[in-house]
């Protein structure tokens, strides 16, 4: 971490399709090697298919899921005296996004359907409906910062 400045947040421009600059971080979290046409592919068609099945806007649907996914507590771990304590805190809304995100997309991949636009519709389906892997991962992190309520007078 520089000691300097803090760093210059880049400016994500909104997706050509629906005009949401949520969505392209999705995209830009799901990208392989640069390959940003395909990721691209990838969410229309998972939109695409949100759209058929529940027959509603996918874009407030996508952020719906989103909601469920953010995690609101997280733990990082504080040395004091020797000893590594993990002390929850608040997660600021940029980090609850990516976390979200970066969830979302992982989840996704370890599932078992055929192709990833379906995957990631079937994830985004589950976390409206409050199941699925990054949901799960949310209410770990939730119980984890529960449970160690106790050393939250260590936080900085």
């Amino acid at each position: 971490m520089s000691r300097r400045r803090a760093a210059i947040k880049r400016v994500v421009l909104p997706d050509a399709k629906y005009g949401d600059i949520v969505l392209t971080k999705l995209i830009n979290t799901m990208m392989y090697d640069g390959k940003k046409s395909a990721a691209e592919a990838i969410a229309y068609q998972a939109f695409d298919i949100i759209q058929k099945k529940t027959s509603q806007d996918p874009l407030k649907f996508f952020h719906d899921a989103l909601n469920n996914i953010k995690p609101s507590v997280e733990v990082r771990s504080r040395r004091v005296g020797g000893a590594t304590y993990q002390v929850p805190t608040e997660v600021r809304e940029e980090r609850r996004l990516a976390l979200a995100l970066r969830w979302l997309i992982n989840a996704s991949r370890e599932r078992k359907e055929k192709t990833m636009r379906d995957r990631i519709a079937a994830e985004l389906m589950d976390a409206v409906n409050g199941r699925g892997g990054a949901v799960n991962k949310r209410e770990n992190t939730h119980k984890m910062a529960e449970a160690n309520k106790a050393f939250s007078h260590y936080r900085w």
